[in-house]
């Protein structure tokens, strides 16, 4: 008898159907400890200890503030700003941290599908073309700036989990 794919998948049946899926609160809680984790990174970095979230430094309005309702697909697109910007700066300090954007933005993706929510790829900035030239001229302002509003926003997320978020 010819064993072709049906029999080889009927045969791996048993095997596959053991597998569960990770239950969505475990995803919510690794999604609430890598925000505290990357809030804990940035106040480890040392220059970052006396700046203010509310800071204004002209030229810099593209760094996205404090938003009070966050859904999850806003989460997602300030996320997608602030791994921009970071993987735009040439600080070692932001690697890690915009590597764990990267994750974060996957566990988000995890929740918005758990709740069958449609996120939009986040799209490009278009204001992030000037960015080079505001880098140029002050490339530590861009990084404290964005940093200290990155951690408000993370902040407010953590909080905005716990209210079950929507869309």
């Amino acid at each position: 008898m010819r064993c072709g794919p049906l029999c080889r998948f009927l045969w791996l049946w048993p095997y596959l159907s053991y597998v569960e899926a990770v239950p969505i609160w475990r995803v919510q809680d690794d999604t609430k400890t890598l925000i505290k984790t990357i809030v804990t990174r940035i106040s480890d970095i040392s220059h970052m200890q006396s700046v203010s979230s509310k800071q204004r430094v002209t030229g810099l309005d593209f760094i996205p503030g404090l938003h009070p309702v966050l859904s999850l697909s806003k989460m997602d697109q300030t996320l997608a700003i602030y791994q921009q910007i970071l993987t735009s700066l040439p600080s070692r300090n932001v690697i890690q941290i915009s590597n764990d954007l990267e994750n974060l933005r996957d566990l988000l993706h995890l929740l918005a599908s758990s709740k069958s929510c449609p996120l939009p790829q986040a799209r490009a900035l278009e204001t992030l073309e000037s960015l080079g030239g505001v880098l140029e001229a002050s490339l530590y302002s861009t990084e404290v700036v964005a940093l200290s509003r990155l951690q408000g926003a993370l902040q407010d997320m953590l909080r905005q989990l716990d209210l079950s978020p929507g869309c």
